[in-house]
């Protein structure tokens, strides 16, 4: 029996949080504050006093955010049983979303781009939103522009002297947390200046707000989306695909770039797939490289005569290894990105590729239909999401994305040289 693979996806609450204060008293002139002024922004007396200092200085008074680490059961999602995001972690996690994410957008947009419209709220989980009701996780929720929830929090790695972050590590940040807060931002950018009808209609008969959540990745990526969540609506398609390049490895891409070129291409689209590739600064060339290993498989049918499968023009792709399972005689496809199965009795293997330079181009199928989805669906998704992103904001996501891939490389310096993570009974001295 195959075990049933949990589903993460992202939420956008689509309410307005719009309230206005107005007063209207002609003549009148300024007075005194009706509030006491005396009091500190920061409250030297608690015991979180040296981090909310921290975040006063670096959120606060820079931005105007405010990062809610303590659990706060009203602004709180009650369909869940949650729990109080881990101090220390959060702490971290602070430090990570100013470095990787704020500074980031601030040095190509200007001082002013994340004052005017960046998010005003962060909202600390430590648990994860898990309904077992859809069998769901969520990794993130935002609300009418204004607050970004991050769940999962006490799930990171914790810092402390002598830790270093691995890559896997990072893969972790990314995929919970900045994958999401890429997500949601651009988000709150598209709401704001609307994207071209023109991306929707690329894939316009197959998005699925109720089912995507049950299609795996090999038919995700053969019909033009990044990600299966991609694939649940027009708006949420667009900011995958944005989040996707700015955040996603390497190896997740090469993943999509084989799985969705497998359907066939147009002749003229090879460069662009070659294009895209150097945009996100994939080496072909590198002879270990990891997503320069795999296997092109070939579809069969069952033959009741000959007790055969025979072979049909549909094809299969695993993008890294199999692990055989003896129980049920099928091999796993052991990669992050995929969730296929395939069954070594009715796929027959027709080779091992080494190289996707040298045998990548020569077998993809040529295909002079208009409607073809795939990688020219997504090559053209691609294209509209990054002018509209160059075209509004000034800002360049393979830049952008550049700029992340060397911070995250530099990590470690980063932990070691920038972050204190102060302890909770150590309040000021």
């Amino acid at each position: 029996m195959k075990r049933k693979m949990k589903k993460i996806f992202y939420i956008l609450s689509l309410f307005a949080v719009l309230t206005a204060f107005s007063s209207c008293r002609g003549g009148d002139d300024f007075t005194e504050s009706i509030f006491d002024t005396s009091v500190p922004v920061v409250d030297e007396t608690k015991a979180t006093y040296q981090f909310d200092k921290w975040l006063y200085e670096n959120f606060v008074v820079p931005y105007n955010v405010d990062i809610k680490y303590r659990f706060d059961l009203s602004a709180s999602d009650l369909n869940f049983q949650l729990t109080p995001a881990d101090y220390n972690r959060s702490q971290l996690l602070a430090h990570f979303i100013r470095y990787l994410f704020y500074d980031v957008y601030t040095k190509y947009a200007g001082d002013d781009f994340m004052k005017l419209y960046g998010p005003r709220i962060f909202h600390f989980i430590g648990s994860s939103g898990y309904s077992p009701t859809t069998g769901t996780e969520v990794l993130g929720t935002a609300s009418g522009g204004v607050k970004i929830t991050l769940y999962n929090v006490n799930e990171m790695k914790p810092y402390s002297d002598g830790v270093t972050y691995t890559g896997e590590d990072i893969n972790v940040l990314n995929h919970r947390y900045f994958h999401t807060m890429h997500h949601e931002f651009s988000h709150i950018l598209h709401q704001t200046k609307s994207y071209p009808v023109t991306f929707g209609q690329v894939t316009s008969g197959s998005y699925d707000p109720i089912g995507w959540q049950e299609r795996d990745s090999v038919w995700t990526h053969q019909h033009g989306y990044t990600t299966h969540y991609a694939s649940s609506a027009t708006y949420e398609d667009f900011v995958e695909t944005l989040s996707s390049i700015i955040t996603d490895t390497r190896y997740c891409w090469m993943n999509r770039i084989i799985n969705a070129a497998a359907m066939g291409v147009r002749q003229g689209d090879k460069e662009d797939i070659l294009e895209l590739i150097d945009s996100l600064n994939i080496n072909l060339d590198a002879p270990k490289s990891h997503w320069n290993n795999f296997t092109l498989y070939e579809e069969s049918e069952y033959n009741d005569q000959t007790d055969e499968y025979d072979p049909t023009n549909r094809y299969v792709l695993d993008v890294h290894r199999l692990l055989p399972d003896t129980r049920t005689h099928q091999y796993q496809v052991v990669n992050k990105e995929a969730t296929a199965y395939v069954d070594q009795y009715r796929y027959k293997k027709l080779r091992d590729f080494t190289s996707f330079k040298d045998d990548f181009l020569p077998w993809v199928k040529i295909s002079t239909d208009d409607d073809l989805t795939g990688i020219n669906s997504l090559l053209k998704k691609i294209d509209i999401a990054t002018k509209w992103y160059t075209e509004n904001w000034g800002l360049y996501a393979y830049t952008l994305r550049r700029e992340v891939e060397e911070r995250q490389n530099k990590i470690n310096d980063y932990l070691k040289n920038e972050v204190t993570i102060y302890d909770i009974n150590n309040p000021k001295e």
